[in-house]
């Protein structure tokens, strides 16, 4: 499904670009700042202006370089035409490559919900390129999945709908697209707090464009996503830059250690469980900026 972007919104203070990513696939970025670069990367069901505070405050000492990922907002939204086109190693070269565009080899890399499992991609594929690896309420693909088990797995119910072949999740998400990806605002953010109006509607109408391109990088995250890490852990490999995780107590739903899980991947990990909901970087703005400063002074030091 696709259909006009009419919400599109634009984070003050930062110019726009078109560059090509993997492929010659053009990506949709913001960029702000001087100083050492760090990406920022959102999540489901969002754009890159979900990291508007944040990206404004970071541009005091940082280049500070926020794409919509490749199927969402007003990036380029490819046909699934393999199970590459949505792999997370596919979106991954998309960020190196639009780094590098922007005159940056090596950056930092903070990643929200799906942007984040872009952002672990990144770092096990190209750990020469990311400096450090900062992570907001996620686990990596192959931990997700091996978490999610009984009744308490319903949280998760989207990702069994969205993993399956293609054509009938987007049929049956298109049917009802607008209460679909409302349905994960109003869920992940009970009080009603976070989002004014205009963006809640930015967010929505985004997804309701991007149907076929988001249910796409689901399943790959059911599929591709999970042979490669699979195979990373097999092979042994881990993260060997910097990592720090910021989550909400998810074990205390699921019953699992989130600090354990992931320092299954990284050696150099700083794991903090924060008062917030899943939108934290809009919900508590300056946690999170403190978060991305103390991150890149680790990998300064």
């Amino acid at each position: 499904m696709t259909t006009a972007l009419t919400t599109a919104l634009t984070i003050d203070g930062f110019e726009y670009h078109r560059l090509p990513g993997d492929g010659d696939v053009e990506i949709h970025v913001a960029v702000a700042g001087d100083g050492p670069a760090v990406v920022l990367l959102h999540g489901f069901p969002q754009t890159h202006y979900m990291w508007r505070h944040v990206a404004r405050a970071l541009t005091d000492g940082h280049t500070v370089i926020v794409p919509d990922l490749r199927g969402y907002g007003r990036s380029a939204k490819p046909a699934e035409t393999t199970p590459e086109t949505y792999a997370k190693r596919t979106m991954a070269r998309d960020v190196v490559e639009v780094a590098r565009r922007l005159g940056h080899d090596r950056f930092g890399l903070v990643g929200h919900d799906r942007g984040a499992l872009v952002g672990v991609r990144a770092g096990l594929d190209h750990p020469d390129v990311v400096r450090y690896l900062g992570v907001l309420d996620v686990l990596p693909t192959l931990d997700t999945w091996g978490v999610l088990q009984g009744v308490h797995a319903k949280v998760a119910w989207h990702l069994y709908l969205m993993a399956q072949p293609p054509g009938l999740p987007e049929r049956m998400i298109a049917a009802v697209a607008p209460e679909f990806f409302a349905s994960f605002l109003d869920a992940w953010d009970p009080d009603g707090s976070t989002f004014d109006p205009q963006v809640r509607r930015h967010y929505v109408d985004s997804s309701v464009a991007s149907v076929d391109s988001i249910v796409a990088d689901y399943r790959a995250t059911a599929g591709v996503d999970l042979e490669l890490d699979q195979a990373d852990r097999d092979a042994g490999r881990g993260l060997a830059m910097p990592v720090g995780v910021v989550s909400q107590d998810w074990g205390a739903v699921l019953g699992f250690d989130a600090r354990a899980l992931w320092s299954a991947w990284a050696n150099d990990l700083t794991y903090e469980p924060i008062a917030a909901g899943h939108f934290m970087a809009e919900e508590k703005p300056e946690e999170i900026v403190r978060f991305v400063r103390d991150l890149a002074a680790r990998a300064d030091a």
